[in-house]
């Protein structure tokens, strides 16, 4: 089967491409937002390929996966021809909806030529969809490996553009973990928090977007993870962090209670419980690498990527038949 599907999630996409089919993956000149072509973070295999509008307009495509609404309309221009009638679409919705969100209208509602794919149960419960066809495929990962060692008494944490999304990446709650233990933060347009969030630059230092390899091997050596996101979808974040034997505490919002069982960390509204179970893992190694062990079972159970691509077979299996 020949998939198109533009890169805009990197690890999501690093987890979809692992499975048997060919995946035509547009790039442009300036390799940007709707044409980044192959990953440069990641191993992609050699089934993902990179095709040009122009050569997008001769190639056969079984199916059509879209992220972003105005991909529709690229995908008509790009392949000359229609969608959803002639060649199956499936939507993935990878984001909790924004402003009034338990009445706002997703932009594939009311369609009868579109799969919507939620990539959790808390996002299809929250997204208005009307009458569109929805399924829910949870995320995949792959597996990183356990890299947990926890030597330095630290909170780590991962996250992209934490000034820009303030609140909603929880950013203004890190200074009340940062007078527990000096915390890292990891991920993409870091640079500055430190001095946006008033904190001394010993107390916290940055990891401006690294490389895959590097953040699973610098992250793991932080003795806990910090998930402080409010209102974003299950950040694949949590997940690696699970995989990699760290303890994790995680703020109870979206997908976050459901993703961390009991014995794998400490989800909680209530950020002095928050504080308080990531001063007991600081202060009690032993403990510490116990949790993780138990949250990597879980998460290489629930969330490997076998699982996840035998879901999207059988639905790519669905929709094309």
């Amino acid at each position: 089967m020949r998939v198109l599907i533009w890169h805009v999630h990197g690890s999501w996409l690093n987890a979809f491409v692992q499975g048997p089919h060919e995946y035509l993956v547009p790039v442009t000149p300036d390799r940007g937002p709707d044409g980044r072509g192959r990953a440069r973070t990641w191993q992609w295999p050699s089934s993902v390929k990179e095709v040009s509008p122009a050569e997008l307009a001769k190639a056969d495509v079984d199916v059509v996966v879209l992220q972003r609404p105005h991909e529709e309309q690229l995908a008509v221009e790009w392949l000359h021809r229609g969608i959803g009638t002639t060649i199956p679409v499936i939507y993935v919705e990878h984001n909790t909806p924004r402003g009034d969100a338990p009445t706002t209208r997703h932009p594939m509602a009311d369609r009868h030529d579109v799969r919507l794919v939620h990539v959790t149960h808390f996002n299809d419960l929250m997204w208005d969809t009307g009458k569109t066809a929805t399924s829910v495929i949870e995320h995949g990962v792959v597996d990183p490996g356990h890299r947990y060692t926890g030597e330095l008494a630290r909170i780590g944490v991962a996250v992209n553009e934490p000034i820009r999304r303030g609140r909603v990446t929880g950013t203004d709650l890190l200074p009340a973990f940062a007078r527990v233990a000096p915390i890292d933060v990891f991920g993409m347009q870091v640079d500055g928090l430190g001095r946006a969030l008033n904190l001394d630059q010993h107390v916290m230092h940055e990891y401006e977007d690294p490389p895959q390899q590097v953040l699973h091997t610098e992250l793991a050596r932080r003795r806990v993870y910090l998930h402080p996101m409010r209102w974003t979808s299950l950040g694949l974040s949590l997940i690696e962090a699970m995989m990699l034997g760290m303890p994790v505490v995680a703020l109870a919002a979206t997908g976050a209670p459901d993703a961390v069982p009991a014995g794998a960390g400490v989800v909680s509204t209530r950020i002095e419980e928050l504080r308080a179970a990531a001063r007991k893992y600081l202060h009690e190694p032993a403990y510490a690498r116990m949790t993780g062990a138990a949250g990597r079972q879980n998460a290489l159970a629930r969330f490997g990527v076998d699982r996840f691509v035998a879901d999207w077979n059988r639905l790519l299996g669905e929709v094309t038949a």
